[in-house]
This record gives C-alpha cells, structure tokens and sequence, in this order.
C-alpha cells in the first residue's frame, strides 16, 4: 500500500477533495478559508506539495487548474492506521486496543462492535 504520509493540514483539504471532486483552485481555497481560515497562498502552496507526493492530482487542460484526490479515503486512512500502529505500538493491534479501553470507557455498543470484529476475523483464519 501506498503511504503519502500526510500532515494534519494536507488531510483538511484532503477531506474537502474526497467531499467533492474535481475542484479548482479557486474553490479550494475559498473551502478552506471558510473552514479553517487559510490564506489563499496557504491553500495553493499545500496543493502543490500534495500534488508532488501524489497524494492529489492536478488537471491542468483549458483556462483553470482542477484537483482530485488520487487515494480514496479508505485507503489514505488504512496506511494512516498502519503508519500510526507501527510507530507508536510497534505494531501490536492487542496492544492498541488495551490502551484504549484502560484510558476511556467503551460503550456496549462499541464492545458488540468489536466481538463481531474479532468473529469474523477468527472465520478468516480458519
């Protein structure tokens, strides 16, 4: 899978782009001057370092710049789940999960969540 390893700022406009797709340039920046309050510079220089990851494609044909996400956001979010389980639990899923659940409580919803999870993970692995 590939990694893009995007920044917390990089996934705003990101999540803009995976809401609607193409936009310009102009109404980018206009998103996110709204949402976040950026300048119209911030927005631009941020789509042209995303552009050069190739986490965001760039149309350049007739009169404006088009952008469009070229990961779709399941899997930016896997390798971003991945990248983070990796770095801060040295991979241990079971790990994660105890530290979790030992910091807040879990609803029985959630805990319905994850036994369903876990079962149909153990079916796989038969």
């Amino acid at each position: 899978m590939e990694r893009y390893d995007l920044t917390s700022a990089e996934w705003n406009i990101m999540e803009c782009l995976w809401e609607r797709a193409p936009q310009t340039g102009r109404e980018l920046t206009e998103a996110m001057e709204k949402r976040i309050g950026w300048s119209r510079s911030t927005t631009l220089t941020l789509l042209r370092r995303m552009v050069g990851k190739g986490a965001v494609l760039c149309d350049t044909e007739g009169t404006k710049n088009t952008f469009s996400p070229a990961v779709r956001r399941e899997d930016a979010a896997l390798a971003e789940a991945e990248t983070f389980l990796n770095r801060v639990y040295q991979g241990s899923l079971s790990m994660m999960v105890s530290a979790m659940t030992h910091r807040q409580a879990v609803s029985k919803e959630e805990l319905d969540e994850l036994y369903e999870l876990l079962r149909q993970m153990g079916e796989g692995a038969k």
